[in-house]
């Protein structure tokens, strides 16, 4: 699970931060604090990819990139 590329940031809207794993459609949680939503983030994908496997759905590879790290 460590290589999947997560997102956290502060989202005014929800007065919460948000942490989400973009290769993983709709996978997100939100927090009270970074930490807070890295830990529930963590459970989501956990959850979300038991639930992958229960279906006989494929779980996809990590491959979502920040365009950060694709310059060069």
């Amino acid at each position: 699970m460590s290589h999947y590329h997560i997102n956290i940031f502060w989202s005014e809207e929800d007065g919460a931060f948000v942490a989400d794993a973009p290769d993983l459609e709709s996978c997100s949680a939100l927090g009270s604090t970074p930490e807070g939503a890295l830990r529930e983030l963590k459970r989501a994908m956990r959850a979300w990819m038991a639930a992958a496997k229960r279906a006989k759905r494929p779980v996809p590879p990590a491959r979502y990139r920040p365009a950060i790290y694709q310059a060069g």
